[in-house]
């Protein structure tokens, strides 16, 4: 019933690919989990791999009391460097765009800029870049996701919530259904 060209394709074929797509719609939380697993592999000079990194951003971000969302964003902000460590944002903030209000993908997308203010200038590069982007919604957002929970969390002995503590909170928000 499927078709090889979808300019041959029909309503009917569309119909049954969107139920199936909605009724495995669970296989994007264990994509995200998988990627988030490869992290514990990427060090690169950091004091911790990058798993522990996100774990420990999520986990301040979730003692600060913020959001389902925000939390499942801080645990997948740097996802991207699985695949591409200077596009990290854009990757991680695309593959949240779905799943997560506008404000929270604009966190991640930008996350980058906001933290360059801690080591920008070490490249020479403006330690100012958040500037930009003042004035938006959700700079503050950005600016609590950096400086409170992303640029403090390098620390191996920092008491991080596990892997396993977040998996209902990425099966929850992955479960609904992607727009596209």
């Amino acid at each position: 019933m499927t078709f090889t060209r979808m300019d041959e394709s029909t309503a009917a074929q569309w119909a049954e690919i969107g139920v199936k797509h909605l009724n495995n719609q669970g296989r994007a939380a264990e994509r995200v989990l998988m990627l988030l697993r490869s992290l514990g592999e990427v060090v690169d000079g950091f004091a911790t791999d990058q798993l522990t990194h996100c774990l420990q951003t999520a986990t301040r971000a979730e003692r600060d009391g913020a959001d389902t969302e925000v939390v499942a964003a801080s645990l997948c902000h740097d996802i991207g460097k699985a695949v591409s460590i200077p596009n990290h944002p854009a990757i991680a903030a695309e593959i949240l765009k779905p799943y997560v209000r506008d404000e929270v993908y604009w966190m991640i997308r930008a996350h980058q800029d906001f933290q360059g203010r801690h080591y920008y200038a070490h490249f020479g590069k403006d330690p100012n870049a958040r500037e930009q982007y003042r004035g938006e919604a959700w700079f503050g957002l950005a600016e609590r996701f950096a400086d409170e929970w992303d640029q403090t969390s390098f620390d191996p002995a920092y008491a991080t919530e596990p892997l396993e503590h977040f998996e209902p909170l990425i099966r929850q928000v992955f479960a609904r259904p992607s727009t596209f």
